[in-house]
């Protein structure tokens, strides 16, 4: 398969886009899928106890948001992880009879953490931050600080796209994307 990565800012759609690109054939997984996965997982459990105490999903991240120390650790813990994860679903895709042409990973911190190297295409999504802050929420200003720029995540990337428009104007960019990518 052509090994394609979505990335961009907090609520920018790299999830439709991600369900996009499934509607057009594509294998996909999410790392942020990934991620709600493994605080289901016993080890990972365990850990988040050790360091943090009992608390849910929610303490956590609050708790690593406002804490560059704990964010550090969460990142070291679950970061090798869905790294693991992703490739072996990679593996399994390129050991089928049939693969399919394109797998697509949704990758939110995708050059926060060097990974573009792991990819054919990287397709970033992006869009104005008004409309960023509304469907992200307070989200947004807690996380953004230590992202890198949009401006910059498009200027490395091989496709971007501004989300301000509509469902289809988005899967209508994925279906242009997908051809480009798959045409002999």
């Amino acid at each position: 398969p052509v090994w394609v990565a979505v990335t961009g800012g907090i609520g920018a759609g790299k999830s439709e886009a991600l369900g996009a690109f499934a509607r057009h054939g594509a294998a996909t997984i999410s790392s942020d899928a990934v991620v709600h996965e493994l605080y289901d997982d016993p080890e990972v459990q365990a850990a988040l106890r050790e360091r943090f105490g009992p608390s849910d999903r929610e303490a956590v991240r609050d708790l690593a948001v406002a804490d560059r120390d704990a964010l550090l650790w969460l990142e070291g813990l679950l970061h090798p992880r869905v790294l693991a994860r992703t490739e072996a679903w990679r593996d399994d895709l390129a050991r089928l009879p049939d693969p399919p042409a394109l797998a697509v990973n949704e990758v939110p911190l995708l050059y926060e953490a060097g990974a573009e190297v792991r990819f054919d295409t990287v397709v970033v999504i992006t869009a104005p931050r008004e409309l960023r802050a509304e469907r992200a929420g307070e989200r947004l200003d807690e996380r953004e600080q230590r992202l890198i720029p949009e401006e910059e995540k498009v200027r490395r990337a091989d496709f971007a796209y501004v989300n301000d428009g509509s469902l289809d104007d988005l899967d209508a960019f994925v279906a242009g994307v997908v051809s480009t990518l798959t045409e002999p």
